[in-house]
Order: structure tokens, then sequence, then C-alpha cells
């Protein structure tokens, strides 16, 4: 069990973030981890022909199948959302007696013989690591990244929205089956702590990740920020193949570029993804997604500055149905 201290002004700094490099750390753990029956099998069948090299070498020893992880690969977002490049930087930045002291404590968990250089050079360390994260995160989380951020958005908003029903005791009641809240702290059902026990009052960071599935919580603690990854909600869809709505009822219905707007909404989408992803001009999409949130099929939020498209729960029904009966003919 491991137990987070929680003072009253750290429950009022408890927040969420999402991080491409949390992921692109927690995917490598998931290569030796999962298999290609598992929830993320379609990704594993298609990036595992193209990664072997030393990139992926020298990320495997700083990221064992079990155990530790130097925390210092996984820096805390200093925002809801970052980019690819501010975690490198922040990576980048870590002080090396920090660097240093975190391989040798991987090292003495998980002995590795790529290990002891990299405590010997620190600085040198640090410039393998983010080329290695770079060039590994490029070639297998950069492709499907606009999908997996959107799933990763609506878990944020399903949170947020159980922030605002019922309070921060609702938001862990839900969170995920491992994490009680239990006032002023939170407990995790983990017999193994990543880095010494959390010091209380500083806040805890909680970040959805799609590589922590089924129920990989990793926390660190002192001199870092405590942090719960968890999997989001409705991460099953991520894989899918999108329906095929070409030849559907609903496409004679709406028409086939609205009913393909429905099909393709299973994750919510901005315009310019979602134009992409339909081969048709941004203005054009604007109207038909005017006439399908008229109707009721599909609605839209605010995230930043983006505004994000999803499908209503009417539209998931005329899509299901629909390709049920097309299915049947």
């Amino acid at each position: 069990m491991i137990t987070i201290g929680l003072t009253p002004d750290a429950i009022g700094r408890i927040r969420f973030a999402l991080s491409p490099i949390w992921e692109a750390v927690t995917s490598v753990r998931a290569l030796s981890t999962s298999t290609v029956r598992s929830v993320h099998g379609p990704w594993l069948q298609k990036v595992r022909p193209i990664i072997d090299g030393p990139d992926l070498t020298l990320l495997k020893a700083l990221i064992p199948p079990v155990g530790y992880i130097p925390d210092f690969i996984t820096p805390a977002p200093p925002r809801r959302t970052t980019g690819l490049e501010s975690g490198l930087a922040a990576i980048a930045a870590t002080p090396h007696a920090l660097v240093a002291a975190e391989l040798g404590k991987l090292h003495d968990e998980t002995p590795n013989p790529v290990l002891p250089g990299m405590i010997a050079r620190p600085a040198k360390a640090l410039q393998q690591i983010t080329t290695a994260l770079e060039t590994y995160f490029r070639r297998t989380i950069e492709p499907d990244w606009r999908r997996m951020r959107a799933l990763l958005q609506e878990d944020l908003a399903f949170r947020l929205d159980e922030l605002a029903s019922g309070g921060i005791e609702r938001l862990f009641r839900n969170l995920h089956p491992s994490v009680r809240f239990r006032g002023d702290a939170i407990e995790i059902d983990r017999p193994y702590c990543c880095h010494g026990v959390p010091m209380a009052g500083q806040g805890v960071l909680l970040v959805p990740c799609v590589f922590t599935w089924p129920a990989a919580l990793p926390v660190t603690g002192a001199p870092h920020l405590p942090t719960i990854t968890y999997p989001p909600r409705g991460l099953g869809r991520l894989w899918e193949d999108r329906q095929d709505t070409t030849e559907s009822p609903l496409a004679d219905l709406v028409g086939r570029t609205r009913a393909a707007i429905v099909g393709h909404l299973d994750l919510p989408m901005s315009t310019t993804h979602l134009a992409h992803q339909l081969g048709v001009t941004a203005p054009t999409l604007s109207v038909h997604l005017s006439i399908l949130r008229n109707a009721g099929l599909v609605d839209s939020r605010r995230d930043g500055r983006a505004v994000l498209y999803y499908r209503t729960r009417l539209g998931s029904q005329l899509l299901a149905a629909s390709t049920g009966l097309a299915s049947t003919a």
C-alpha cells in the first residue's frame, strides 16, 4: 500500500495533465509486457517491425519490464497539456547529480551494462536519453498521437465533470479501482513504490496515460511531485477500426459526408483533424458539423484554444442501428 498524505493546501493543488513523454516511457514497458492479444495488440503489431536499434536498447535499459523507472525521465508537465519538446527540455535540464543518483538506484535494482557509463557521464546520458526518446516517439507514438490525445482529452473532460458534480471524493471514487481518497490521504493498492514515500503537502498530479493499462500506477516521491498515472476511460476504442458508413442507411438519410463525420467521431476531434481524416476543406466541414449539431447528432466543447467535436448519444444510437441494418441487408 502506498499512501500520499494530503494537507488542505495540497488538496487544493491536485491537478491533471497530459504528457507525450509519459506515453513514450510507458509504451516502452508495454512492448515488454503486452501481447498481440492485449488491448494494445494492433499497436504492437504495427510498431515492433520498425523499432529495433540502439535507441530502443537504451530505453529498455532505463525502463525495465517491472520495478523502478528513473523519475527524471517522466517530468511533471507544468500545464494541463504540453508538447514533446517541452518534456524533452525538462529532462535535459535535470541536475546531473540527480541523474546519477536515479540511474544508480536503477542499476542497483535492475543491473544493466548500459548504465555504469551513463552514471559516470550524466551530461552525455541526458543527451542520449532525449535523443532516443524523440526518435522513438516519432516512430511509434506520433503517427497515432492525435487519436491518443483525443482519448486523453475526453477522459479529462469526464474527470472534470465528476469533480464539478461530486467533488474530490467522487473524482477519486471513479478514477481507478486501486486508488482511494481518504480525506487526508490518497491510498494506492500497490506493493512497490518507485521512489520512496511521497512527501505530503506537494499536491498530486494525475496523468491519464494510454500505456499504463491495465493497472500500472507509478508514483514518484521526493524530491519530485507525487504523480499517479491511470488508464483513460474508453481505451478499448483507441485501436478499433472505424465503422464504414459509405453504404449505410445513415448515409442514405444524411448523406455520405455527414455519415462519415458521425462515424469518425468515436473520439473527439478538432475541425482541422477531422478535415484531414475525411479529405474535405475546413469550411465545408464546418457547414456539415453545424447541420449535424442542430440535429443533435454531434456536439462540441472547447479545450483551450481548440473546439473539439464529438458524437452524441443519439448519434451513436443512430450509427449503431444503421450499421446493424447494413450488415443484415
